[in-house]
């Protein structure tokens, strides 16, 4: 293909409008991050709901290879357990993201509404998530990111699909000498050979999925410690306990799971397609008993900041929903962060950039949710849900 006609292409993907408002009716901002806002929009042509990102253009000068990036990814992906982009518009001074919206919030706050939930619910979700990611990897992208707050229920409904979402550190892996080692993701999620910023894989994402399995059969993280140095150097060590008594319950299958995706060396972990083979999500050693009250007793206490999640859900989008009558089309976006109110406790960061080859403990002033369990060995949530981005692959 001629450089000329590579241009058109790459170019192909932006519809130029003068006004955006002429084709969708603005509602309500839904969330805004360091670089851009989350509006609830109307198609006015068709009345349908979306989620609309809408990125300055100033805000991506020096930038514009990751919002690239991130565009070239979802364009790529059509699958049914991840929220897809729908279009994309730019105007002078700006760029929009039309997003499916989705409605049903996150992971654990769905989790903690529940009455009842078992080893049998936890392993469904996991294989939605399985399903999705060994899609992902055989396209080759790696999403980088996997974490609790990207896992979304698609509606409100009690049998609501997972989606994932939140594209924005995913890599599609290239040619040969195009290797991945940029330290990036989320802290309590990441895998070993990324911290020691080592080339990594595919196999990030796989770790990620068993620190979630983790979590989701006890309520707490593998790894917690208010200093950032030393949660490293646990997860650098792959140090983990299935702990007395949250575990004593739980399968010993369950347990062969999660130890097989969080296995220190990548070569050794589990993919996601054999992942998908093991009888705790293909066969039946997934338990039916009743694990709600201690999952989500601490889920409540490790994971608080899901009341304002909650109060982002239900104000901008169901409000608006209810009065449009569209019932069933209720959704929202969850990739950024809502702005904080009243006495909510302090929202973590999502997104600022941390060198990790240079923690100083002495340089964070950790978040802690207080816990009045004091036999309880796990009393808080990880210190951080920041982003952190070392190098430039």
């Amino acid at each position: 293909m001629a450089k000329g006609n590579e241009d058109s292409a790459k170019g192909s993907w932006k519809k130029q409008v003068d006004d955006i408002k002429k084709i969708f009716e603005f509602k309500e901002i839904l969330g805004t991050g360091a670089f851009s806002e989350v509006v609830l929009a109307q198609e006015r042509a068709t009345g349908k709901m979306y989620a609309v990102k809408c990125i300055p253009k100033k805000a991506l000068r020096g930038k514009e290879s990751s919002i690239e990036n991130e565009i070239a990814v979802l364009r790529k992906i059509k699958h049914e357990n991840i929220v897809a982009l729908e279009d994309i518009y730019e105007s002078p001074n700006h760029l929009y993201l039309i997003m499916q919206l989705v409605s049903g919030g996150e992971l654990f706050d769905r989790i903690v509404e529940k009455g009842f939930y078992t080893e049998k619910d936890a392993s469904a979700l996991i294989k939605q998530v399985l399903d999705a990611v060994n899609y992902l990897h055989s396209l080759g992208i790696v999403h980088r990111d996997l974490k609790p707050e990207n896992l979304l229920y698609f509606n409100p409904h009690d049998e609501s699909k997972i989606m994932i979402s939140d594209f924005g550190l995913s890599k599609m892996e290239g040619a040969a000498n195009d290797i991945m080692s940029t330290a990036c993701g989320t802290p309590g999620y990441v895998a070993p050979e990324v911290l020691a910023q080592k080339p990594y894989s595919k196999a990030v994402d796989c770790w990620s999925i068993g620190v979630i399995s983790y979590i989701l059969l006890c309520g707490y993280p593998p790894f917690y410690d208010e200093n950032d140095s030393k949660l490293f150097e646990q997860i650098l060590k792959a140090e983990y306990e299935f702990d007395s008594p949250y575990w004593d319950d739980i399968s010993d299958s369950a347990k062969d799971f999660i130890s097989n995706l969080m296995q220190k060396d990548p070569e050794k972990r589990f993919t996601c397609d054999e992942a998908l083979r093991h009888p705790w999500i293909a066969g039946d050693t997934a338990l039916c008993k009743n694990i709600h009250e201690s999952v989500s007793r601490q889920m409540k206490k490790n994971f608080a900041k899901a009341k304002w999640r909650q109060a982002f859900n239900a104000t901008a989008v169901i409000r608006h929903m209810k009065r449009l009558q569209l019932g069933s089309s209720l959704g929202s976006s969850m990739d950024t962060t809502p702005h904080r109110t009243g006495n909510q406790a302090p929202m973590p960061i999502k997104s600022q950039s941390i060198d990790v080859s240079s923690i100083n403990h002495k340089d964070y002033t950790p978040r802690r949710i207080s816990n009045t369990g004091a036999t309880e060995k796990r009393c808080t949530r990880p210190s951080t849900v920041t982003t952190i981005i070392t190098g430039s692959k």
